[in-house]
């Protein structure tokens, strides 16, 4: 496909690869990202997604491991293979217009909550003021469940599994058992708040059980 043909912006790709690149690089520095794992994208319009290729150390990524999907998580333009979780990406941004970016990542904290609360089915987290970092959020006082979610090679099943979740209310991330967690936000910046803001917590709780275990 010629440059001229890409039924994308390849300027505004290249700017969203750079966004995505330095960030994900901090990511990976924080141990977030073991063994090639994790997955990160970014809207580039009302049809296309920037997200990163399937297979590659996400601490050492150029701008060619950043490729262009549709929202049905098909590669276009090029012939890279996308991650095979793609799909749980495209399907926030084909459901929710305001949704800029998303990002998975691998975390112990998140992983180990993950498969602690994973037979509760969530993790409830009440009472911090960091609650406040969450989107439409304006006090400590309130309570937000985070889904935890059965692990499954079946993509399409986990994403009605999320479109179920979604029908229930505004949410900013979810869990997948033995896994990690997916957070989102409208751009880069909200999502990477909403990210910190679970993992802090998500590590608040697994401490706390710690802690008060046996008594």
């Amino acid at each position: 496909m010629s440059q001229h043909a890409m039924p994308y912006d390849s300027h505004r790709l290249r700017e969203l690869a750079g966004e995505l690149i330095v960030n994900i690089r901090e990511l990976a520095r924080a141990g977030w990202t073991p063994a090639t794992s994790s997955n990160f994208s970014h809207r580039l319009d009302d049809r296309h997604a920037a997200i990163t290729v399937s297979g590659r150390d996400k601490g050492k990524l150029r701008e060619d491991d950043i490729m262009v999907v549709d929202f049905d998580g098909r590669a276009v333009g090029s012939d890279h293979r996308p991650s095979a979780e793609t799909l749980l990406h495209t399907q926030l941004y084909a459901r929710f217009p305001d949704i800029g970016c998303v990002l998975h990542t691998h975390s112990r904290a998140q992983t180990i909550a993950s498969r602690l609360f994973a037979g509760s089915g969530h993790v409830r987290l009440e009472g911090y003021e960091l609650l406040k970092a969450f989107r439409g959020n304006a006090t400590h006082e309130t309570a937000i469940d985070v889904p935890v979610l059965p692990n499954s090679q079946d993509m399409s099943t986990l994403a009605a599994q999320v479109d179920a979740l979604l029908d229930g209310g505004p949410m900013w991330g979810y869990l997948i058992d033995g896994h990690g967690l997916y957070a989102w936000g409208s751009d880069m910046a909200e999502a990477r708040r909403h990210l910190d803001a679970f993992e802090f917590l998500l590590d608040c709780e697994l401490e706390l059980r710690r802690l008060t275990a046996g008594h």
